[in-house]
Order: C-alpha cells, then sequence, then structure tokens
C-alpha cells in the first residue's frame, strides 16, 4: 500500500535550513512514511494521545529531529519538523 506524503510549506523550508547531512537523514525517514505511516516494527513510529478528534503521529529521525505527522485516507501529511529538543518543550516530553 503506497501513500503519498505532504510536507507543510514551514517543514520545508525548515529542512533546507539545515546542513546537507541533515537534510538527506530527514529525507530518508519521511520516505519510508510512503510504505508504512503507522506505528509497528521499528519503533521510530508512535500514535500521540494530544486531542481525542485527531491522531497524531511522531516519527523519531536519527537521533536528532522528530517529525509530527496525521493520516488522512492515502495522505500522510507532515505538520512539523523539530530538533528533539524543541519537541521535548513543545509537547512536554511525550
Amino acid at each position: 500500500m503506497n501513500f503519498t506524503v505532504s510536507i507543510d510549506i514551514d517543514a520545508i523550508a525548515y529542512v533546507n535550513s539545515l546542513d546537507d547531512k541533515s537534510k538527506q537523514i530527514i529525507k530518508t525517514h519521511l520516505r519510508t512514511l510512503e510504505h508504512d505511516p503507522f506505528p509497528g516494527k521499528g519503533g521510530d513510529k508512535e500514535l500521540l494521545n494530544l486531542r481525542q478528534d485527531v491522531k497524531i503521529f511522531r516519527l523519531h529521525i536519527g537521533r536528532s529531529f522528530t517529525a509530527y505527522y496525521e493520516i488522512e485516507g492515502k495522505t500522510v501529511f507532515v505538520n512539523e519538523i523539530l530538533t528533539i529538543e524543541q519537541a521535548h518543550k513543545k509537547y512536554k516530553r511525550l
């Protein structure tokens, strides 16, 4: 089952501001969402319980970044990409 990955324009701008190595690592991890965006094997994807009406998922990217995304039908919407520290501050270490 293939999914389309749509990345928020602010997230794209953030990734483009990073060094080449970080860009490549993030792009490689985001490509995995095309094939399987749901949590399961590997442990790098997780469903968060932030709001009852919306399922928000978290993808750990290496040891440096976290992407937050939603799944609607066959589309994965990447809403944010943050450093681990930014993510911990924003989401209070979920």
